[in-house]
């Protein structure tokens, strides 16, 4: 930053001395800087062609050069004392030819202008620096801007979003549908005396849509739209925040009617006096300017609030009560037919094979949002691009799948037959041991292909969207998780490092399953997790809500479930033995096994050969 101020700065002081530079020579007539006897001597040596004396200037003309020069001037200090000195010489010279022609310009009185025009030349000058100084200063000094909201101003018009560049959220496009009218249309709601609502907060997990959702509201009612981040309103300088707070509605106001976006508005709105350490200054008098600004509407001036967060939790109560935001509006995880509808959106532009079926991608996408499907589609298209496929394929979407669930293969990994066998005991026995789980998500892939940090995958996909999870389904969860280690300990009578998130995954479950699900019949109906403060992103709790007679039995009851489940998984291994030794001798030599050749062989049927058989297939086949 500095670097950039000094640069102008620069500048200016070399403009400045050229400046002077100019008007000395201007005034001072110029010169070479001749000495008064390097002139005489000129004229001795019989050099000087001819010459002009203009008032203390003297021009020579020579015949000869002198420095690379046939001209020179220079400034006599005494001109009469140079004429009276020099002029017999200069006739003798004259008489024989050598000078042809001399001249005495008599010098005219000075007068009191002659002084004061450099003078005033040169404080105008000073004049134009200084202002050319004062105003970049006031242009490049980021103090000057602290108070002002670095909002964004709508969006260019081939940008425009709609409702129609919206899907899956039918129900959330059908509250916000009110606010266009209201934006379209207020005397039709003032005149029956209603108010539209001052602030929607639209919360949901990211990637839902709720940014888009607000520039599709603001471009169905074809209004202004602002937007600004929570974090733009923070700064170091307490104060500051509040400031910008107050520009942005001022803004808004006079550009009404308009939408104020903000986003992340956690960052701004967080509880006051939260946090390890006490409250934040600047955060809690930006938050009360917040709450001020909100509570000072009118009904006509024509300006909503929307703000995006996936953190309501932690907003502070002030902010969330009617007459601030009056409505919530939960953005959810699109369904299957959501899922298709975001698809087909974010298709427009792509070029699809006729293998491709959004419909079938939708349904082994459980659980995805609407950015996750777009950077499914995305992937896919780079993969085709970089194959110089004309067309994007069903097989590309497959692959993209399992780069963004598991990352990208590991193909120049040095795979050593030790640890390639340990991968391929650990996948198997996390799929056989899913496989006799009556509600377990069924199996659809295993590999031993390295791929991100996991050196194996078993993939399992729900066939249909749930939102509920009972405590037998998460009770199976677990006895899957152990499927890897189970195995380990039963076919190499050893266990190795592999199963460590399997166990972090299966731990968390039995505990939520205790304290959290209260689905511990020791410990009744009770949850026995307190929601802490947010510190470093992530809950930290100041206190337990429980003694520590509760927490041993809490841990008590941990280790049983685990201690359950290892025993359930153990019995199912020991009894599929021989088609788990199947499985682990195809993986090791075709690396892969599809969901079909796996349930063929649990169910005593040949495997077949390898085939490259996309993940989506078994959606299919369910489908048909």
């Amino acid at each position: 930053m500095k670097k950039v101020r000094i640069l102008p700065l620069l500048l200016y002081i070399a403009v400045l001395v050229l400046a002077f530079s100019f008007i000395w020579n201007l005034f001072a007539g110029g010169g070479d800087g001749l000495s008064y006897a390097q002139v005489v001597e000129l004229f001795q040596q019989e050099k000087v062609e001819a010459f002009v004396v203009d008032g203390d200037v003297i021009r020579l003309q020579l015949n000869s050069e002198y420095a690379g020069k046939k001209e020179v001037a220079t400034v006599l200090a005494d001109p009469d004392g140079f004429r009276a000195e020099m002029l017999p010489l200069l006739l003798e010279q004259k008489e024989k030819g050598i000078l042809k022609d001399f001249n005495f310009i008599a010098e005219e009185g000075t007068t009191p202008f002659d002084y004061v025009l450099p003078i005033i030349v040169a404080g105008l000058v000073l004049i134009v620096v200084w202002v050319l100084l004062a105003g970049r200063a006031n242009s490049s000094n980021p103090m000057n801007d602290f108070g002002k909201a670095r909002t964004t101003h709508g969006l260019p018009q081939d940008k425009k979003v709609t409702f129609a560049d919206v899907a899956g959220v039918d129900e959330e496009k059908e509250e916000l549908q009110e606010v266009v009218d209201f934006l379209r249309n207020p005397e039709k709601f003032t005149a029956i005396g209603a108010r539209i609502p001052h602030g929607i907060l639209l919360s949901g997990p990211p990637g839902t849509g709720k940014t888009l959702l607000a520039r599709a509201v603001a471009g169905e009612a074809g209004v202004e739209f602002l937007s600004i981040s929570g974090s733009d309103f923070m700064e170091m300088y307490v104060g500051v925040g509040a400031s910008r707070v107050r520009d942005l509605f001022a803004q808004a106001k006079r550009v009404a009617p308009a939408i104020i976006f903000i986003d992340e508005i956690d960052a701004v709105g967080r509880k006051r006096g939260s946090g390890l350490g006490g409250g934040h200054d600047e955060r809690e008098q930006t938050l009360n300017q917040l709450l001020v600004e909100m509570d000072g509407f009118a009904r006509t001036d024509g300006v909503i609030v929307i703000a995006a967060t996936n953190r309501v939790d932690i907003l502070d109560p002030a902010l969330l009560r009617p007459g601030r935001f009056d409505r919530q509006v939960y953005v959810h995880a699109p369904d299957s037919k959501g899922r298709e509808e975001i698809l087909k959106v974010h298709a427009k532009g792509k070029k699809l094979d006729d293998s491709v079926d959004l419909h079938t991608v939708a349904l082994a996408t459980s659980g995805f949002t609407g950015a996750d499907l777009s950077n499914l589609l995305n992937e896919a298209a780079i993969l085709a691009a970089r194959a110089d496929r004309p067309v994007l394929c069903m097989q590309d979407l497959n692959d993209a799948m399992m780069k963004i669930l598991a990352g990208p293969e590991k193909k120049s990994c040095v795979k050593l037959r030790k640890d390639l066998k340990i991968t391929a005991i650990h996948e198997a026995g996390h799929a056989v041991a899913m496989y006799s789980l009556p509600t377990h998500d069924p199996v659809h892939q295993i590999s031993i292909v390295p791929r991100g940090h996991a050196l194996g995958l078993t993939w399992t996909r729900p066939r249909e969207d749930s939102n509920h999870l009972t405590r037998n389904e998460m009770y199976e969860q677990i006895v899957g998780l152990l499927g890897g280690r189970v195995a380990e300990a039963i076919f190499l009578q050893d266990i190795s490092t592999g199963a460590s998130s399997d166990i972090d995954r299966a731990s968390k479950l039995a505990r939520d399953m205790v304290g959290r699900y209260g689905m511990c019949e020791k410990l009744g109906t009770v949850s026995y997790t307190s929601g802490g403060e947010v510190f470093i992103g992530r809950d930290y709790e100041k206190t337990k809500g429980y003694s520590e007679k509760v927490a041993g039995t809490i841990d008590d009851e941990v280790k049983a479930i685990i201690d359950k489940a290892y025993a359930q998984c153990e019995e199912i291994l020991r009894r599929d033995a021989d088609k788990m030794r199947l499985i682990v001798e195809f993986l090791l030599e075709h690396e892969t096994m599809s969901g079909d050749q796996f349930a063929r062989c649990m169910a005593g049927e040949e495997i077949g050969e390898a085939t490259s058989k996309s993940v989506f297939d078994n959606f299919k086949e369910t489908e048909e």
